[in-house]
């Protein structure tokens, strides 16, 4: 099931676990821990808009709904929000009946679709990297100066977001700012975040009393591309010392395919004329050709799609990883000898990364005669971490957008939604908050 999360995704093509030190580690926690619950909190019915409010559950800062907030918050909490993930065999179906609640998928399915996690002992590495974020999160923020608690919730596993909210509230929180781990704007990754955080406040009881704004989309965030500026320089340093040349190299950006009905409702389309795939596409090939400026702007390079689901007949983003990497092989006069996979489309090694890249799309690769290397996701590279830092000192200064880091050919983008990004065509719009609504 995907970590990064698709719109329409049930599964197919996931993978990744944990060592068995570690297995064995979480299995004695989840012994001596109170029993989790196992499914995340009931869809929200409605939202609540103070009087005046155009954004519902927003700080009086972004209740008006602005494009960019410039105006100073004093926020008491961050939010960090994640995908979640199971941690031990007995979590696996029920953290997929969440990841797929609405779309009636059998047990049956869902027990088909399991088999990596079953593979890696029903692990998922996702949680353990949010631990990792966290403490380096608090980390950079102490040295930063930033007094605020970080609150982690995920979406469809412990611990869940209303636990984060209980949690932010018995601490006397009311004004958070969430960050999503998810750097683009599509549906999964950005407005059903949106709509989760409006489940988890109608779940607690807090929809009039505790405030969500969000940090914008950090897809061109200097401190989130660094790392695989990095990544792409020392592994095209390493094809040159393994006696390759630029021009029999080339660069795959990978990210999660979506349905192209969702991509072209990606990024406030009204606001934009994208072209094909969206604003989620265009997101991507602009990071994607900064990246390549900096590191390697000699170098051929793509963006490729991974972890398709769903029916056949559904469109979904293309070319596949590793269709683009047979064309590679068989291109005739243009055809490479080396591929260098780069996952711009992940803040960590989920389990699309190790599974989809690591093993397939290498294999493929290595099948094909090809050199062939995966640079690194940010994970907790303190480049990416100062970058979550940079953001929340934005809001928190009310910091004017003409100052604000951002590179690539696309502006900064939006602190509050726009009506109508993102929509998921095959659900409609659900109750969702930190955007102008629908």
């Amino acid at each position: 099931m995907s970590e990064q999360t698709t719109g329409g995704c049930c599964g197919g093509g996931c993978c990744g676990g944990a060592p068995l030190q570690q297995q064995e580690e979480l299995q004695a926690q989840q012994e001596q821990a109170p029993a989790r619950r196992e499914t995340k909190p009931a869809a929200a019915t409605g939202v609540f808009l103070a009087e005046g409010a155009a954004v519902p559950s927003a700080t009086p800062a972004a209740q008006a709904g602005p494009e960019h907030v410039e105006e100073p918050v004093a926020y008491d909490g961050i939010l960090l929000s994640g995908f979640g993930g199971p941690e031990g065999q007995d979590d696996v179906i029920p953290f997929l009946r969440n990841v797929t609640r609405g779309r009636g998928i059998p047990d049956e399915r869902l027990e088909e679709v399991s088999t990596h996690y079953r593979h890696f002992g029903g692990v998922s590495p996702i949680n353990e990297q949010n631990r990792e974020l966290v403490s380096a999160l608090r980390a950079a923020l102490d040295a930063a100066g930033i007094d605020l608690p970080i609150y982690w919730g995920n979406r469809n596993w412990a611990p869940y977001l209303d636990e984060a909210l209980q949690e932010a509230s018995a601490a006397g929180a009311q004004r958070l700012l969430a960050i999503p781990t998810s750097a683009y704007s599509s549906y999964s990754s950005c407005r059903q975040y949106r709509e989760d955080w409006a489940d988890a406040l109608e779940a607690t009881g807090l929809q009039g009393s505790m405030q969500i704004d969000k940090v914008r989309q950090f897809f061109n965030h200097p401190g989130f591309l660094a790392p695989f500026v990095d990544g792409v320089r020392a592994a095209v340093a390493e094809a040159h010392d393994a006696g390759l040349a630029d021009a029999e190299i080339e660069v795959l950006f990978a990210t999660h395919s979506i349905p192209t009905a969702d991509a072209e409702r990606s990024g406030a389309p009204d606001l934009h004329e994208w072209g094909e795939g969206g604003g989620y596409a265009a997101q991507h090939l602009a990071a994607a050709e900064w990246v390549m400026e900096q590191s390697a702007p000699e170098v051929a390079w793509q963006l490729v799609y991974q972890s398709r689901s769903g029916p056949p007949s559904q469109p979904w983003l293309e070319p596949d990883i590793n269709d683009a990497i047979e064309a590679l092989r068989t291109d005739g006069a243009g055809a490479r000898k080396a591929v260098v996979i780069v996952p711009l489309g992940f803040v960590s090694d989920h389990m699309e990364v190790m599974w989809d890249l690591d093993e397939e799309a290498i294999e493929t690769a290595t099948e094909a005669g090809l050199w062939v290397r995966r640079t690194p996701t940010p994970g907790i590279d303190p480049q990416y971490v100062g970058a979550l830092v940079d953001l929340v000192q934005e809001r928190l200064e009310g910091r004017p957008v003409a100052e604000r880091k951002a590179v690539t050919s696309i502006h900064t983008w939006y602190d509050v939604c726009r009506p109508g990004c993102c929509e998921n065509p095959r659900l409609g719009f659900r109750p969702a908050i930190a955007g102008l609504q629908p």
